[in-house]
């Protein structure tokens, strides 16, 4: 049976509700189109949340992250895109999401969008993830 790209994303319980916890997701296959040029633009993307009542399922996530492959997207927009999609699914308490891209015309882009749930008093996660400015790599 062959997988298939979907804009569905799938959930489950969070397992402890009661206690705040980060989960941290590192995507380093993401691909979508530039929309000016139509070729490929190549990234990984960190996933840093808090869960509230439900945490995102992995394969699902990574069908999702699969549908951008064939569309157009600016950096900023799909960044934000994502999180948005992402909070709608799982109404965390805390979300942020970096976007490494690969350089492109000698310029290297990293877009970061946080969501905070209005209400929520607990202390944000530091992010665990440096990046190397040069998208050589990183370090958890």
């Amino acid at each position: 049976m062959t997988s298939k790209p979907s804009k569905t994303l799938e959930t489950f319980p969070n397992p402890a509700p009661q206690r705040d916890f980060t989960i941290r997701m590192r995507m380093p296959e993401f691909t979508c189109l530039c929309p000016k040029t139509g070729q490929p633009d190549f990234g990984t993307l960190y996933l840093e949340y808090v869960a509230d009542k439900s945490c995102v399922e992995l394969k699902a996530l990574k069908m999702y992250l699969w549908s951008f492959r064939n569309e157009g997207c600016f950096h900023e927009a799909v960044t934000n895109q994502i999180l948005d999609e992402l909070v709608k699914a799982t109404k965390p308490r805390y979300m942020r999401l970096t976007a490494v891209f690969n350089v492109r015309g000698g310029i290297y882009t990293h877009v970061t969008a946080e969501h905070t749930k209005k209400g929520w008093k607990g202390t944000l996660p530091p992010s665990a993830w440096h990046v190397d400015p040069t998208g050589a790599g990183e370090t958890p």
